[in-house]
């Protein structure tokens, strides 16, 4: 065999294995995703100028105080187009008060936001872990999913709203005081991004309304003002 096909096979093998490698290097895949990362944010700075910063360089005024899962499939533009400045974000397994509550108090107290809202969302892998046995997940794990009140073997998707009105209940309690004088507005929300409920994926569905449930009521808040 002359020398040129040896070479030319050693150079495929060397790249074979070097793409196996890099396949399973999880170093390399930490690189491609800081990559995409810098990339996007390159891309950001460039679409968005010196005067998208100015209304909130030396302060923040967000109008709402937002505790939601902190699951990826919940993206904040998907209520709010420009969220910069505007949306005081707080994330946590299963939307919840109890394990997030001093940032809460920051948002509602700090902040003074006039809107507290909770936004579950179908699917929330949270609440269906608290529905079962996650008696084997890490203590860690176990101390958030012990403060979702939801029931054992129930229906997921009613439990994700059972949920979100629990929460709405615990942040009334807490925050009664602001509620009474008019200054908070505590909203519960689910967000749909598979369809579960049938009126289009990405649809936010508010279903609570300082403890109001009823349909036709929180249609009525959400209403337009009538000229």
């Amino acid at each position: 065999m002359s020398r040129k096909p040896i070479v030319a096979l050693f150079a495929v093998l060397t790249l074979t294995l070097s793409l196996a490698l890099s396949a399973q290097n999880p170093t390399s895949q930490a690189q491609e995703i800081l990559q995409k990362v810098v990339a996007s944010n390159a891309a950001f700075m460039k679409a968005h100028g010196p005067e998208h910063f100015k209304p909130f360089l030396e302060s923040q005024h967000p109008q709402i105080t937002l505790v939601t899962c902190s699951d990826s499939r919940v993206p904040m533009h998907a209520m709010d187009d420009q969220p910069d400045g505007e949306v005081f974000v707080i994330r946590d397994i299963g939307n919840q008060i109890a394990t997030c509550d001093g940032s809460v108090d920051y948002g509602v107290h700090h902040l003074h936001t006039p809107v507290l809202m909770i936004l579950g969302h179908v699917r929330c892998g949270a609440v269906q872990a608290a529905m079962g046995d996650y008696s084997k997940e890490p203590a860690s794990i176990r101390r958030e999913l012990d403060t979702l009140k939801v029931k054992k073997g129930g229906a997921w998707l009613e439990e994700v709203k059972a949920n979100v009105g629990d929460q709405v209940k615990a942040a009334m309690a807490q925050y009664a005081g602001e509620i009474k004088e008019g200054k908070l507005t505590v909203v519960g929300a689910v967000y749909d991004f598979a369809d579960d409920l049938k009126q289009g994926n990405g649809k936010l569905f508010v279903i609570n309304v300082n403890g109001e449930t009823d349909p036709a009521k929180v249609k009525a808040f959400l209403a337009p003002p009538k000229p």
